[in-house]
């Protein structure tokens, strides 16, 4: 069932809108996704990424910006946790739906296949 729409004025929609931004980048989602169980620090996600220091640097400023990830020092390290939980909720139903079209694609596909007969 459908949930009721809500009337959104042009400011709220370029926020909406900024927030997609923010997430239409690869790589920060796959920050987002390595930093899903938790904490880790800056060389940690390098590593889990397999990015250049300066590119996952770059990254994380902008989901910091857009307040999506927070940061915190603790002697030489930086540490990053998601800090605005929604974004898991929002993956969830994105990859729920991708699932979904892909497995309705794929129940296309073969039954448009004709099956070769066994010998």
């Amino acid at each position: 069932m459908a949930q009721a729409k809500k009337e959104l004025s042009d400011a709220a929609l370029q926020m909406i809108a900024d927030r997609f931004k923010v997430l239409a980048e690869p790589m920060r989602l796959k920050i987002l996704h390595t930093l899903w169980d938790g904490e880790l620090t800056v060389g940690e996600i390098i590593a889990a990424t397999t990015a250049l220091q300066a590119n996952v640097s770059k990254h994380l400023g902008i989901l910091q910006q857009a307040g999506l990830v927070n940061r915190r020092r603790d002697g030489l390290n930086v540490y990053y946790r998601i800090c605005d939980e929604t974004v898991f909720a929002l993956c969830e139903a994105v990859c729920a739906s991708l699932h979904d079209r892909l497995a309705a694609q794929i129940g296309e596909i073969t039954a448009a296949v004709p099956r070769r007969k066994r010998a």
